[in-house]
């Protein structure tokens, strides 16, 4: 989904790195989003709403709307709109709410 042939912009002579989503390789830009990444791919889908279940997916791209939140090496909820993607990431779906983990004294 990249553009390879323009008339007035130059070929994208940028570094290709490869990182996995949902345990599947894909190929990036360097200097790219996540989230532009996995649009590159043509992956649209990031995950499900928690309420109604719905397809989530990229949204506002600034970072403000909570859209396009993925699990990115472990971390839950990171922005992919505003990460960047780097060699051997490893991304993944956000399909419900995070573990979160309590304190000895709470149940």
């Amino acid at each position: 989904m990249h553009i390879t042939h323009h008339p007035v912009l130059k070929k994208d002579e940028r570094k290709e790195i490869k990182f996995f989503f949902n345990d599947e390789p894909l190929k990036a830009k360097v200097g790219q989003s996540i989230a532009a990444a996995l649009m590159a791919n043509g992956i649209k889908k990031f995950g499900v709403s928690r309420k109604l279940h719905q397809s989530r997916g990229l949204f506002c791209a600034s970072g403000r709307c909570y859209s396009c939140f993925l699990t990115v090496d472990g971390l839950d909820h990171v922005l992919s709109c505003s990460t960047l993607v780097e060699e051997g990431m490893e991304v993944y779906s956000n399909l419900s709410d995070p573990d979160v983990r309590r304190g000895k004294n709470e149940n």
